[in-house]
């Protein structure tokens, strides 16, 4: 444990107090968590939750000796500066994003990853160092926060820093974009497995890698062993890590991608787009859902995903509910039915156990980019053994007859799969019969 914390959750009048996620995040940076505070009112100008509220936090940080303050709201520059007031130099006061850039710090072990995590701490920064310089300028508590004095120039540095590592993450996009391009190109299909974070993605890609011998990211995939448990931390993938599917059918490339959270500000999706890239470029996303999870908050877990999604409008959504082993049939329906306005006919799963496996590739196999037939007559050649070859690696054979004189070859597969081979058949016959 990195340390104690205390709690402070503020919610509208009327609204009921939910500390579960942010309990989980705290525990998941690494702090144990002392006492839960909360609190039902409007937010308050000057320190987001209520003044009696701050004095009562210090109190309590004091007696447990707390090292942080985590307050699960939304904190302007000028509250989190008005709140560091009331709190002793040995306490730091998080709020919700800089408890979740934290996490995201300590889990980011690749070049794009610790690059996006920075640019997502310094766009957090930025309007706080701007608030800074001008309390500065008023001589009110300049280095608050710990950070110490601003200036003008600390402000320039950030935004020159900001404007380096999107030009370094562009690159690195670029690169990857090309190598989907490549992956298509050899008959592959791009299948993302993205949802909220903690929803079992990690799992599922384990069981339905074929093998570990793609690579996304120079990094290996912390939870891909088939003999690992499934952690209860939230964010343990910050970088995409892609596996070849064990499909029959088709060529089919799985990604795990980093999990979703509410209330994700733009700012810190757009520090992410480099990841959340190879969701909007995906053929199909498996939008994947703790089916054990009440109802409510699995239905604003869906939309949360939604809303992140929404940003690509060619995306193919394929929503499963995960964890059904751990909850009664009847609920499971009940939930389903209650659902199906936000999630029509999800395919059912236990990733854990393996249950409806088959289903969920019959699935996939349907929502993907339709397959197309085709029949080539083809003369026995050297040239022929090496173009049904291609055909075997990058589609679907149904049947290839050898006779004396030909190749017989029905086959299945994406578009541009057909047309090369029909090209390249061409080309065969053309030569044969010259």
């Amino acid at each position: 444990m990195r340390g104690t914390a205390i709690i402070v959750q503020r919610v509208e009048p009327f609204q009921k107090p939910d500390t579960s996620e942010i309990e989980k995040l705290t525990k998941s940076a690494g702090y144990n968590i002392a006492a839960v505070l909360t609190q039902s009112r409007e937010q308050d100008k000057e320190y987001n939750v209520g003044q009696g509220k701050v004095h009562e936090s210090n109190i309590v940080a004091k007696e447990h000796d707390a090292d942080v303050i985590v307050v699960d709201n939304k904190m302007g520059p000028y509250q989190m500066y008005n709140y560091g007031i009331y709190v002793p130099n040995e306490v730091e006061v998080l709020d919700r994003y800089s408890l979740i850039l934290d996490i995201f710090e300590q889990q980011a072990n690749t070049k794009k990853s610790q690059l996006q995590v920075e640019l997502s701490k310094l766009r957090y920064e930025l309007p706080r160092a701007e608030t800074k310089v001008r309390l500065a300028k008023r001589e009110e508590h300049p280095g608050f926060m710990g950070l110490g004095e601003y200036d003008e120039a600390r402000e320039r540095g950030i935004k020159n820093r900001i404007k380096n590592i999107k030009n370094e993450l562009s690159k690195i996009e670029k690169k990857n974009s090309q190598r989907r391009d490549q992956r298509r190109e050899s008959g592959f299909d791009l299948v993302a497995i993205a949802g909220y974070t903690n929803a079992g993605k990690s799992t599922l890609l384990r069981r339905l890698a074929e093998d570990h011998s793609v690579e996304e990211n120079e990094q290996i995939h912390g939870d891909i062993d088939p003999t690992a448990e499934s952690t209860q931390k939230y964010f343990t993938t910050l970088d995409t890590t892609t596996r070849r599917m064990d499909f029959d059918r088709r060529n089919v490339l799985l990604t795990d991608t980093v999990g979703f959270i509410d209330d994700l500000p733009e700012w810190l999706i757009d520090a992410f787009a480099a990841t959340f890239d190879s969701i909007y470029s995906a053929d199909l996303v498996m939008l994947l859902v703790d089916a054990t999870e009440p109802i409510e908050d699995m239905r604003n877990k869906i939309a949360t995903s939604h809303d992140v999604m929404s940003r690509s409008n060619s995306t193919r959504i394929l929503t499963v509910f995960n964890k059904i082993d751990q909850i009664p049939e009847d609920e499971l329906y009940r939930k389903k039915g209650e659902l199906d306005a936000l999630a029509p006919n999800p395919v059912l799963i236990s990733a854990k156990q393996g249950t409806n496996e088959e289903d969920l590739k019959q699935r996939i196999h349907r929502a993907l980019p339709p397959f197309q037939e085709d029949t080539l007559l083809l003369p026995l050649e050297d040239e022929t053994m090496s173009l049904v070859s291609w055909v075997h690696d990058n589609a679907h054979v149904n049947d290839c007859t050898y006779t004396s004189e030909n190749v017989i070859l029905d086959y299945e597969g994406r578009e541009w799969v057909i047309e090369k081979a029909k090209s390249k058949a061409g080309e065969i016959i053309e030569t044969a019969d010259d």
